[in-house]
């Protein structure tokens, strides 16, 4: 795949580059890993082309220029110097002797190139700022912006900063992954949607994000530089480093493998849950074949150019090599030579200005005939010599050197021309790239903040189904996510000055934000806020822009639920002192000019934010340009949150079904602020209150306490003492009843939760009973067949010892034992009493039945009557069912098995528990269904530690429930233990022993 030196040229011709010269200069002596010694270190070697992507051999690459020195010709005998030689590349181009070189002046590789390059003239400043502003995200846009730009551009920057929505920006720059997502939001240029849809889509791509996060499986976004400057300065004609081609092609695959490892990730999953990540790179070139070319052509770990890159180029690199073989050679026997004769302390073989030489003494000199005197010491004492046959190898060495020079710059021309053509799909591609970065950034934040999806609301689409569908704005529980954040960072600080033993008792740690419920009805324009000063209205008004600014974004942020908002085209807020000496306002100047640009931009989708309207001057005038503010407003926007003092402002609701008050709630007994909301109520601004919670003059306090007596209507304070009291009252109901729901609704959801894990564990539990039983049987019957053959042999025995008269007699105990062995192993079998029947068995709690159709001969328990229909509730094992009393009989029960509570089995009884035989039909018990509570588990324990465990069970069970006594088979050391325990306890009323669906386990009912 090497490339022609035609297609290098032109490819070079296209960029407009030209080598006009290679300078000479002079250098000091090489040392470490120069040139010529890496050189000597691989004579003898056989030189084979590196290893690439056509290649199956590879050599060691050989670093061409590492000293970074350009050439020079050597110099005549007399010490002067020779003309510069002229490169072939170099002739063949000076017909395009016009065209510049631009290079850098240095290069952080180990691939330097000439320095002495005319540069060519850069872009005009102007085009550059316009190529610059063409290639910025989107940012927050005013519809109105074309009938007034400034005014929207201005007011949408000094709302961002009102907002901080730049904090916002900067805590997701913490989560991006590539040094192109963390600038964006480090400048705030996080994309924000300009229309509904776009904001939808951004919130797909984040819950995407979450849902891949959330699987511990985040992208590998590592390689992906930002290559934005250097593809501009492709495209601007400036020729490309090394390391600069190789960061462009190591991004362009970092990208690709990101696509494929998130392809790979969506389709282990068949609900397409990250589709909408996997639809921003869908489309993408991933420009393979540059990718391929660059790979070939370079070395991105030593940044140089490969021999590979073109045929030209391999073979002046394998000449090269032979030449300076040859010369090493020369230069060291000349050198050797002179040590012998005295001309020198040690063999020394370096190079001077860019010539290879030896070292001699000056007195010595006449040992190196028609040499070259290159250089000397800085004592003087040393010569650096040029020997006469090492000048044409020199000569040969530096054409060489310019040749690959020369061939070098052209596979870089080349490449860089492919890169400056392909301009447009690698910043397509970079901005899909920074895309996917920010989605999963917002990801990350929204799980660090506990973040929930918002959704946009329709006023127009109200349903009764869905009471949130009344409001425009329905948010509970939302905090200001830059206040949480501050406070879990003292958090965290507080807890590691406690791990080390640092934290005084002056540390005090702020209280986490209050929660605020948002409810703003459909009809809903204007939203007034009253209420005490530092009671909240500032910040409860900013958490709602933010979160409007974050749900445009695409952006979580934390609620509970799932929140509610319209979608604002613009965001608007007059929030601050605007005073200004340099520009000659005042305070009530300065919010009047922000509320007349408000006015001028706003429109029908617009959301207005606006503290203390018509503050600063006279209240009567303030009241009333604010009232015909607001009048106007409500009519030309969706939304607005207004915060006052004014108490006139809160009436305009009785008057306008458009407007809405709210109050900040301040607690009368600790004279302080709860930060909560009370929708529908007006707030005091208690700035009595608030003025003797900081120690103000209580004198003065009264005085100021009779004016408002004075200046109040009648009974005024009584009817909001009575009003507030009242919706406090209901509040606090509301609050409670909701907290019982919920603990209500958690608890079913609990025990549901182990009830269908316990039903779905029934199959598994049914087949391993199955298998244990057919185990017993396998064994029964290997016991059977051995006491069969026992039996057989003793026969055959006695018929050959016994006489004919004892046969009979032989023949009868064989058949006795026959019989004996198979009627000990018959099923088992219960008679039932002949006076209880079918039609006249009356069932009570607590009986052992024989229910038609269970089989087997097994029993099942009466734990329930039902009177209204003559049938009952019967429990077998953990399995309930409803039966007739005509489908079940009693078992059989005598006078001492009723006394001792004994079943009796051929040869074998069972133990039950006394107090089972007393239990009445009256006591109702708990569903015997098993959970996590009512298990008490005693495997594994030693007697002693299981008899502590069970009373202590027992003495923590509440009356009438029922109890899962688990002890296992083993040796039964527990068993009988756990069973002794439940015999002789007065709490327990009867107990159910292990069945077939349960061994190991005994249920208790407790009094």
């Amino acid at each position: 795949m090497a490339i022609s030196t035609e297609r290098l040229r032109s490819g070079a011709l296209r960029c407009g580059f030209l080598l006009s010269s290679i300078s000479l200069s002079s250098e000091k002596p090489l040392v470490g890993d120069g040139f010529p010694r890496r050189i000597l270190s691989t004579r003898g070697r056989t030189s084979t082309p590196r290893r690439g992507p056509h290649t199956p051999s590879a050599h060691p690459p050989s670093p061409l220029s590492s000293n970074g020195d350009g050439l020079i010709a050597p110099t005549s005998v007399s010490g002067g110097r020779r003309p510069p030689a002229s490169t072939p590349t170099a002739m063949a181009t000076t017909t395009a002797s016009n065209l510049a070189l631009l290079l850098p002046s240095t290069l952080h590789s180990r691939v330097r190139l000439p320095t002495r390059l005319l540069r060519a003239p850069r872009a005009s400043p102007l085009r550059l700022s316009t190529a610059a502003a063409s290639s910025g995200s989107r940012t927050l846009t005013s519809p109105a912006s074309s009938e007034a730009p400034e005014a929207a551009e201005e007011l949408r920057l000094e709302t961002e900063s009102a907002l901080e929505w730049g904090g916002v920006c900067a805590r997701l720059a913490d989560f991006a992954a590539t040094a192109a997502g963390r600038a964006a939001c480090a400048e705030g240029r996080v994309p924000v949607g300009r229309s509904r849809e776009e904001s939808e889509r951004l919130l797909e791509q984040t819950a995407a994000a979450v849902a891949l996060l959330s699987s511990l499986t985040p992208l590998d976004f590592g390689g992906v530089g930002d290559v934005s400057a250097v593809v501009a300065a492709a495209a601007r004609g400036r020729l490309l480093a090394v390391r600069e081609i190789c960061g462009v092609g190591r991004s362009l695959r970092a990208a690709r493998g990101v696509f494929e490892q998130l392809n790979g990730l969506a389709e282990e999953m068949p609900d397409r849950r990250y589709s909408p990540l996997v639809d921003i790179l869908q489309d993408c070139d991933f420009l393979t074949e540059l990718v391929q070319m660059i790979e070939f052509c370079l070395d991105s770990n030593l940044s140089m150019v490969l021999d590979q890159a073109s045929d030209k180029l391999g073979t002046i690199r394998k000449e090269r090599r032979m030449n300076i073989d040859v010369l090493e050679s020369l230069l060291r026997d000349a050198s050797t030579k002179i040590f012998q004769a005295g001309g020198v302390d040690s063999p020394l073989v370096t190079k001077r200005r860019s010539r290879m030489c030896v070292g001699v003494k000056a007195s010595h000199k006449h040992l190196v005939p028609g040499g070259i005197v290159l250089s000397s010491s800085g004592s003087g004492a040393t010569y650096f010599m040029e020997p006469r046959d090492a000048v044409q190898l020199n000569n040969t060495e530096v054409k060489l050197a310019g040749d690959e020079r020369a061939e070098e710059l052209a596979v870089l021309g080349l490449l860089t021309s492919r890169i400056a053509d392909s301009r447009l799909k690698i910043r397509h591609l970079m901005g899909k790239i920074l895309e996917l970065d920010l989605a999963c950034a917002r990801g990350s934040y929204a799980l660090q903040i506990n973040g929930v999806r918002p959704a946009f609301s329709d006023r127009d689409n109200s349903t009764r189904l869905d009471p949130s569908s009344a409001c425009s704005v329905f948010i509970e529980g939302i905090q200001h996510p830059l206040l949480l954040e501050q406070f879990r960072g003292i958090v965290k600080e507080s807890d590691a000055e406690v791990g080390n033993g640092q934290l005084s008792d002056e540390v005090c740690v702020s209280a986490m934000p209050v929660p605020l419920d948002m409810r703003v009805k459909n009809d809903t324009r204007i939203v007034v806020i009253s209420g005490p000063n530092t009671g909240g209205k500032t910040a409860t008004m900013k958490t709602l822009g933010l979160a409007s600014l974050m749900s445009k974004a695409g952006m979580f942020f934390p609620a509970k639920g799932r929140p509610r908002l319209p979608w604002f085209d613009q965001v608007l807020a007059d929030i601050g002192d605007h005073q200004s000496l340099e520009n000659s306002l005042s305070t009530f100047s300065g919010n009047i000019s922000r509320l007349r640009k408000i006015v001028q931009v706003v429109s029908k989708d617009s959301l207005v934010l606006i503290d203390e309207i018509g503050s600063g001057t006279d209240p009567s005038e303030g009241v009333s340009l604010s009232t015909s503010i607001l009048k106007y407003l409500a009519s030309r926007l969706n939304l607005a949150i207004v915060t006052t003092h004014y108490a006139d402002l809160s009436r305009l609701k009785s008057v306008d079904d458009r407007f809405e008050n709210a109050a900040m709630e301040f607690c009368l007994e600790t004279l302080k602020p709860t930060y909560r909301i009370l929708w529908g109520s007006t707030g005091n601004s208690n700035a009595l209150s608030i003025a003797k919670s900081i120690g103000f003059d209580q004198k003065i306090l009264d005085r100021a306490q009779e004016w408002v007596e004075k200046l109040l209507p009648d009974k005024q304070k009584e009817r909001q003492g009575l009003l507030y009291d009242s919706l406090r009252d209901e509040r606090n109901l509301l609050e409670s009843q909701a907290n019982e729901a919920a603990s209500v609704l958690s608890d079913v959801e609990g025990l549901y939760n182990e009830i269908l894990s316990e039903a779905d564990d029934l199959g598994s539990r049914v087949a391993a009973l199955r298998a244990i039983e057919s185990q017993k049987v396998q064994q029964e019957l290997k016991f059977v067949k051995t006491q069969m053959d026992l039996i057989i042999k003793n026969f055959e025995v006695q018929l050959q010892n016994s006489k004919l008269e004892q046969y009979n007699s032989a023949m009868r105990k064989a058949e006795a034992a026959t019989a004996s062995l198979a009627a000990a192993h018959q099923p088992t079998e219960f008679t039932f009493s002949d006076d209880e029947n079918k039609s006249s068995y009356v069932p009570k709690i607590g009986d052992k039945v024989y229910v038609e159709g269970l089989g087997g001969g097994s029993t099942a328990t009466v734990v329930e009557i039902l009177s209204e229909d003559g049938s009952c509730i019967v429990q077998y094992g953990k399995i309930k069912a409803r039966t007739k009393n005509n489908k079940m009989k009693l078992a059989q029960r005598d006078a001492k098995e009723t006394s001792a509570s004994s079943v009796q089995r051929k040869g074998r009884t069972v133990k039950r528990s006394p107090a089972e035989a007393t239990q009445g039909a009256s006591i109702s018990f708990a569903p015997a269904v098993q959970t996590s509570k009512n298990t008490v588990d005693l495997r594994g324990l030693r007697v002693a530690e299981a008899s502590h465990e069970l009373q202590m069970a027992i003495d923590g069970c509440r009356s009438y429930q029922v109890l899962f006594v688990v002890h296992g088979m083993g040796t039964g050391a527990v068993k009988e233990c756990a069973l002794g325990i439940l015999r002789s306890h007065p709490r327990v009323a009867k107990i159910e022993d292990e069945s077939p669906l349960n061994y190991g386990c005994t249920v208790a009912y407790i009094e």
